[in-house]
């Protein structure tokens, strides 16, 4: 019999979810290029970083401080690497989670990606900066 999968809780959670999800990123072509070579992320210091990213969303912890929208400015990413994203994000967090918390996190995840995704578009399309 199956164990039904609980909701996110705590910042276990959180950390399972995200390195869950950053282990599919990098073993994706066309999405590990960009967070290796172009932006070359150091896993050990950003992995933490997106554990108070997201603890503070969806568990209301004020453990993030930051912009993450300008640091992806400068990424050669468009509407294909924001699907892609955000279709691993989304078969993580049902593989692992399910509940209201998992919702909102899903929610939340489409929000990020639609409003970088039409910033990026607009930055790159007027020589903009944000």
């Amino acid at each position: 019999m199956n164990t039904p999968i609980k909701d996110i809780q705590n910042r276990q959670d959180i950390e399972l979810l995200v390195r869950s999800f950053y282990d599919k990123v990098n073993q994706d072509a066309l999405l590990s290029p960009v967070f290796n070579d172009v932006a070359a992320v150091h896993w050990e210091s950003h992995l933490p970083v997106m554990y108070d990213f997201w603890s503070s969303m969806l568990l209301g912890e004020k453990s993030y401080k930051g912009n993450p929208f300008q640091k992806h400015i400068p990424l050669p990413i468009n509407k294909v690497h924001f699907e892609r994203w955000l279709a691993y994000f989304i078969e993580t967090v049902d593989e692992l989670f399910t509940g209201e918390v998992a919702e909102e996190a899903k929610m939340r995840a489409r929000s990020i990606a639609s409003v970088f995704q039409y910033k990026l578009e607009f930055i790159h399309a007027n020589n903009a900066n944000f």
